[in-house]
């Protein structure tokens, strides 16, 4: 979360979260799992997810965002690993504030540990408040475009499950229209290699900020950020898909 303050911690790393869900594949995990699909992630972070890092205390989202101030707006993108999606964000200039949440389900106050074991419905995602007057929503599709494989449907990367989906959710008949527009655009460009994309385009839906360990994870817990990222292989997709206008993958192990 960038300028925009936030609750109080759990206190509750996504490392024990991560642990929570390997648990649930293989049949002990939280209550509600049974059967859903789940995250990859535990054993691509391995030992380094074995860490110290307040195992076993509760975790719920936060109260949902208010409107915005007058003279900005807000979008939501869901790209996989809401970790991931703040940094080109943060970035752009005219972004106010990024927040990681969940979005497009229907159970208030979702936690991540349900968010991840698939059973509400939410996706991670990334709310943007943002000034029109200096960054466009068309320039900001632009941006969201450039992070995400859409070629796939129900994960990301190393992320498996429609907690994981790519999607645009609209706040208005405008960023609607110029959602459709932009997957049109991008799917007849022919960049992707395949004019099958998955990448939804839904009605914005309460967005939950998600517990405040993961807001600035990047910032936060930069060695686990780039190790998971690095071995995820976003960076090496996007860059095969992007080429110079990505920077190239960095293996934090060298």
């Amino acid at each position: 979360m960038r300028g925009r303050s936030a609750g109080a911690c759990t206190g509750r790393s996504r490392a024990s979260v991560t642990v929570t869900q390997a648990r649930a594949s293989s049949g002990s995990g939280a209550k509600g799992a049974r059967g859903a699909k789940t995250s990859r992630r535990a054993p691509l972070l391995g030992a380094l997810l074995l860490l110290p890092l307040g195992l076993g205390e509760p975790a719920a989202a936060q109260d949902a965002l208010p409107p915005p101030e007058a003279g900005l707006e807000v979008a939501t993108f869901a790209g996989g690993c809401f970790w991931c999606m703040e940094p080109p964000f943060d970035k752009t200039d005219g972004v106010i504030a990024t927040t990681s949440g969940y979005t497009g389900g229907d159970e208030p106050s979702p936690s991540y540990r349900q968010v991840s074991a698939g059973v509400t419905g939410h996706a991670e995602s990334l709310q943007v408040l943002y000034d029109p007057k200096v960054v466009s929503y068309e320039e900001l599709l632009q941006v969201y475009w450039h992070q995400i494989d859409p070629t796939v449907k129900d994960r990301q990367f190393c992320d498996g499950g429609k907690q994981y989906r790519s999607a645009i959710f609209y706040q208005n008949e405008t960023q609607k229209e110029a959602a459709y527009a932009s997957f049109v655009k991008y799917r007849d460009s022919g960049v992707f290699g395949t004019k099958k994309l998955y990448t939804e385009i839904k009605p914005a839906k309460p967005f939950w900020p998600a517990e405040d360990y993961h807001q600035d994870y990047y910032l936060k817990k930069p060695i686990l950020y780039k190790y998971y990222r690095f071995n995820c292989g976003r960076d090496q997709y996007l860059r095969s898909i992007w080429g110079d206008q990505v920077p190239a993958p960095t293996n934090p192990d060298q």
